[in-house]
């Protein structure tokens, strides 16, 4: 089993009782890319998560982004949406995935936080997502963005399959508290050390 870490935080892995396989959890500025029949699961409020796949190996990643653009050279680039999409697919790539048979499915965007009607972040990260896949011809074959609603999102990359709950209004102050504290924690994160992108 292998992947990649946009930040130094660990992918948690476990056994997913609802599916009977092994997952992986990733969290807002990571991604993971698999070959081996492991869900990769997210949960999404204003965040975006791009699933891109090569159909033909059965490899697929996905990535969880906070915002759509910024200063990659803050010490925090894995944040933005920009840095995540690149690093997945260089990653996919590498792994030996053809850049003509990629195909993406993505979800997020949600406009969870009351009072942000003016540009919410959510709509930002959403319009981010389709303009880059349709920049780079990667065809978006299946989506769920935007909207109010949290989701949480299995990709299962063997497969392409996707399975999404669209989590009440109740989890909205735990899902934006979360995305909060990382935006909060990766403000204080010094700048360190070099990503060579290829």
């Amino acid at each position: 089993m292998s992947g990649a870490l946009l930040h130094a935080d660990k992918v948690m892995r476990y056994r997913d009782p609802q599916f009977k396989v092994p997952a992986a959890k990733l969290l807002p500025t990571q991604y993971l890319v698999v070959d081996d029949g492991t869900a990769l699961v997210t949960v999404l409020g204003s965040c975006v998560a791009a699933c891109i796949r090569d159909p033909m190996l059965q490899l697929g990643g996905m990535n969880h982004f906070l915002l759509p653009e910024g200063n990659t050279g803050d010490g925090a680039p894995a944040r933005y949406g920009s840095y995540a999409m690149e690093v997945l697919i260089n990653e996919l790539l590498k792994r030996g995935a053809s850049r003509k048979r990629l195909e993406a499915k993505v979800f997020g965007g949600a406009n969870v936080l009351k009072g942000f009607t003016s540009n919410p972040v959510g709509t930002r990260n959403a319009e981010f997502v389709r303009a880059y896949l349709d920049a780079e011809r990667i065809p978006v074959v299946a989506e769920d963005l935007c909207g109010i609603h949290p989701r949480k999102v299995f990709f299962f990359p063997q497969t392409g399959k996707v399975m999404v709950n669209r989590l009440p209004h109740a989890h909205d102050a735990e899902v934006a508290a979360a995305e909060s504290a990382v935006r909060q924690r990766l403000s204080r994160t010094p700048v360190s050390g070099d990503v060579e992108l290829f």
